[in-house]
This record gives structure tokens, C-alpha cells and sequence, in this order.
């Protein structure tokens, strides 16, 4: 699947790869669900065609932080209270490609983040 611009992204598709900046992230909750307890957050993921509200379970919360760069790789769009929001699954992932750690900005060629003893780690792929 070609990577789509936030403005291209139709209600309920799957599969979807999309590049954007992460420009507000909300407070993390918890909730429960079928599979009992869980952290919940959410962020707004924006690019040159528009925003778009993702959300975010679990590790993927302290995966990413405003200002970071991501790639979105096999995310799934649900439609709540009639505005779409993107999702990602177990098979699902984010690329952190630009991050911001400590205030300052370090940019890679391209680098995915990691789960560390529950801290975000990036290292470089490239």
C-alpha cells in the first residue's frame, strides 16, 4: 500500500501507511476493557493536507511525543462520533523518523523507536 497524505485517508480503511508530526497529545487515562485494565491516550497527527486525531494504547503512548515525526504502518481508520481517527493494532507500527529528546532535537535518517523498561530508546536504522 503507497503511503497517503492525512487528507486522502476514507472512513473504515485498513491498511494504511501515513507520515506525519505529532502537534498535540492528550492526557493518559485508564480504562477497562474485555482484556481488563488499560492505558489509553491520544495525539493529533498532522501533515501539508491536514490533521487527523490518533489513537494510542498502552506502550504506544510513551512511544512518541509532540514535536516527533512518525510513520504510521498498518494503521486502521474507525469513524468516532462521526469524525475518523486512526488506530494501531498488534500488527501495526510507528516509526519514529524525527524525535525530540530532552528539549533538544536529534534527527535520523530514518529510526524506529523501542520500548525500554517502559522508556522510549530510538536507534538508527540507516
Amino acid at each position: 500500500m503507497p503511503a497517503l497524505k492525512i487528507s486522502e485517508i476514507p472512513r473504515n480503511m485498513r491498511n494504511i501507511e501515513v507520515t506525519g508530526k505529532i502537534v498535540r497529545k492528550g492526557d493518559t487515562r485508564e480504562v477497562k476493557t474485555r482484556y481488563g485494565p488499560a492505558k489509553v491516550s491520544w495525539a493529533i497527527l498532522r501533515d501539508k493536507t491536514g490533521s487527523i486525531r490518533l489513537n494510542l494504547w498502552r506502550n504506544q503512548i510513551d512511544a512518541v511525543m509532540v514535536g516527533d515525526v512518525i510513520r504510521l504502518v498498518n494503521a486502521f481508520v474507525k469513524v468516532y462520533g462521526g469524525e475518523i481517527e486512526l488506530n494501531i493494532g498488534s500488527d501495526g507500527r510507528i516509526d519514529v523518523l524525527e524525535w525530540r529528546h530532552n528539549g533538544n532535537k536529534e534527527d535520523f535518517r530514518e529510526s524506529s523507536t523501542q520500548m525500554v523498561s517502559g522508556k522510549r530508546k530510538g536507534f538508527c536504522l540507516a
